[in-house]
């Protein structure tokens, strides 16, 4: 399976470090960000589940959850967690998903389907392309997806700036230009024609192009 923007985020079963989940069900309404890993204890990865619980409070303040995933068995994460709280500080209070059978991996197409159905033996370089991450809506659709190298720690920052640009988008039909932060300006998508904006705008925007309108984020909120 490829998965793409806009596909619904395939359900799966799945044992974690906080029992069984069903992921639909315990998405709920929330915004996800689902995050996988390689393996366990590997130096990058225990880096950024300790930086990603460092930074869980603003997360939490969005409404997101968060949902790691790593290509071993959940008994196997307890001891990983008390390493990522020995290096980084902060232990991981969100779930842990077990993939001891490639289940999740497979249906999501981070590994062939023929990479059989076993975790044990399988280095981190096997699960190598087990680094994405995806972003899914309360509607169950993936709204981004970012695949790393193994070499590269994922920047978390840019996770959350991604998330305030896609509420923006969902709850005032603006988008986010170039190297966007909070407080810039926001961009009138090209679906809201120019009766309607006025509507929605009244103060106006600028137009430094036809197609382009400009409008202060302030005036959005």
């Amino acid at each position: 399976m490829t998965l793409k923007i806009n596909d619904e985020a395939p359900n799966f079963s799945a044992e974690t470090t906080q029992g069984k989940i069903d992921f639909h069900d315990w998405a709920d309404k929330s915004w996800v960000v689902l995050f996988s890993h390689p393996k366990n204890f590997t130096p990058v990865c225990t880096t950024e589940l300790g930086a990603l619980e460092g930074i869980k409070s603003e997360f939490d303040k969005r409404g997101v959850k968060i949902l790691g995933l790593s290509v071993d068995p959940v008994e196997d994460h307890e001891n990983w967690s008390n390493d990522i709280q020995e290096v980084t500080g902060h232990k991981p209070s969100y779930p842990l998903i077990g993939d001891k059978d490639l289940g999740v991996s497979k249906l999501y197409g981070m590994l062939p389907t023929d990479s059989g159905s076993d975790s044990t033996g399988r280095t981190a370089v096997d699960n190598q392309t087990v680094r994405n991450v995806y972003i899914v809506g309360p509607d169950k659709k993936i709204k981004l997806i970012l695949t790393y190298p193994m070499a590269t720690g994922r920047n978390f920052d840019e996770i959350l700036r991604v998330i305030d640009s896609l509420k923006l988008t969902v709850d005032h039909k603006v988008a986010t230009p170039a190297n966007w932060k909070q407080g810039d300006d926001v961009i009138i998508v090209p679906a809201v024609k120019d009766e309607e904006a006025k509507n929605l705008f009244p103060e106006g925007w600028k137009s430094p192009k036809p197609y382009i309108r400009f409008v202060k984020q302030s005036k959005v909120n």
